[in-house]
């Protein structure tokens, strides 16, 4: 094979991570982790660097953004053996044809209304994200949703739609703010909140945990494994990115009725932990309704013929359909924006009402108890034989008394975290299905029912 098709090949295998430094001995913080690509600004493009990535089997990737010389950094990104470009926000067509042309593999991660959706890349993403977390006022309080449950700040809802809408492996650039210091436990809510949607968060550190790391300091080094260690866990249960999500509960929306901001539809569904499959409009037809009872359509007028059709199947086969008021509108959004405002939460009322009264109490594969301030995703297997349930705690204390209600009779369980080996859990009967206690969990846990 070729050297760039081999290159190619490797891409959907690349594991993430903003490297600051080109000093070859902070690569030692590498080796035993499932970090195998960097990503170096033009700052951190030194040939010596490069080659000591490259013996230690490592992708060194050149970030270039808006605003740079495209076409003369992307030759030099050649001539020091990058193994390839990442683009950045907002770049102008001339200059993404320029990288593109530089014979090197270029991954985009562009604002998110940017996103190719019909593109064929082997990775799709973006670097205008959220940093997950509860949503906390200056007070200290944490702030209730549209939903009166804690706010989550989540990338989840959209990278959800994403995940529906392309094949591609997904990156998610959502970077630490800037002059804030965090613990480990929300690099871990990072790398999870992406794995609720089977996205890859690009690790990226704040500026005073990753100059501590750099110079080795104990405390530093501890957080960097801790977080490593989270980033293994999902990476060597790579199995769980083929489940696809599984609820009897559907909701056809697309990027005109909301679906790649944070916040909207998908996150209120979500805090209420009511899990549901995301069909993008474009990609509506029957195989897509199979497996589905309750159908939400956010934009019905939007629908083509076809779509309508198969709507109508749907129907006859005694599926049901939930559609807005006749006069109720998604709300007008700016090309930037990706978070909805108080008062487009407001214009979104009719459409949370109607959602939250027929899904209030019903159980559409899995309900969860006691989780507060968590986020989860519900998947199931190619088979059909085993279905997963992620859990990601945002709270950043650990979380006792879960209870996980699971439709049908499931016979093994199974839960694993990063901290533990994997244990056999107890199952009960409930009513339709099958019933789990867990007793404890950190930040990230994934239960498995056979």
């Amino acid at each position: 094979m070729a050297p760039a098709l081999a290159v190619l090949a490797l891409l959907p295998q690349w594991v993430p991570a903003r490297w600051h430094s080109s000093d070859p001995n902070t690569l030692q913080l590498i080796a035993g982790t499932p970090v195998n690509c960097l990503l170096l600004n033009v700052s951190e493009w030194k040939g010596a660097f490069i080659a000591a990535a490259h013996a230690q089997r490592i992708a060194a990737l050149g970030v270039l953004r808006a605003g740079a010389q495209i076409r003369r950094e992307a030759a030099r990104a050649r001539a020091l053996r990058l193994d390839g470009l990442v683009l950045e926000g907002a770049v102008e067509a001339a200059d993404r044809s320029a990288a593109h042309s530089s014979g090197l593999p270029v991954i985009e991660l562009p604002d998110r209304r940017g996103i190719a959706l019909d593109s064929d890349a082997p990775i799709l993403g973006t670097s205008e994200a959220l940093w997950p977390g509860l949503e906390i006022e200056h007070n200290g309080k944490v702030i209730a949703g549209p939903s009166s449950a804690p706010w989550v700040n989540t990338n989840a809802g959209f990278l959800r739609f994403l995940r529906a809408s392309t094949d591609a492996v997904l990156w998610v650039g959502a970077a630490p703010p800037p002059g804030y210091i965090f613990p480990a436990e929300r690099y871990e809510e990072a790398i999870g909140d992406a794995a609720l949607a089977g996205a890859r968060w690009i690790i990226a550190l704040d500026a005073d945990l990753e100059r501590r790391l750099y110079a080795g300091e104990r405390g530093a080094v501890a957080a960097w494994r801790r977080i490593m260690r989270c980033l293994a866990y999902f990476e060597e249960h790579r199995e769980w990115r083929l489940y696809r999500p599984h609820s009897t509960l559907a909701v056809v929306q697309d990027v005109g009725s909301g679906a790649l901001l944070s916040g909207s539809l998908l996150d209120m569904m979500a805090s209420q932990r009511t899990p549901v499959r995301v069909i993008p409009a474009r990609r509506l037809d029957s195989g897509r309704l199979r497996g589905v009872r309750l159908l939400l359509i956010v934009d019905p007028g939007s629908l083509t013929a076809a779509q309508k059709k198969a709507i109508e199947e749907f129907q006859r086969r005694g599926g049901q359909t939930l559609v807005p008021p006749a006069n109720w509108r998604f709300p007008l959004t700016r090309p930037d924006q990706i978070l909805l405002t108080r008062r487009q939460l407001d214009e979104m009322q009719d459409l949370w009402e109607l959602t939250y009264n027929a899904t209030l109490r019903k159980n559409f594969g899995v309900r969860t108890f006691n989780t507060t301030g968590m986020q989860s995703s519900v998947l199931i297997a190619p088979d059909g034989n085993s279905i997963i349930v992620h859990l990601v705690n945002y709270t950043e204390y650990p979380v006792e008394s879960i209870t996980v209600q699971a439709l049908g009779a499931w016979k093994r369980a199974t839960l694993y975290s990063p901290e533990e080996p994997a244990r056999l859990m107890s199952t009960y009967p409930v009513q339709d299905g099958t019933g789990i206690d867990i007793e404890r969990m950190g930040v990230v846990a994934t239960l498995k029912l056979e």
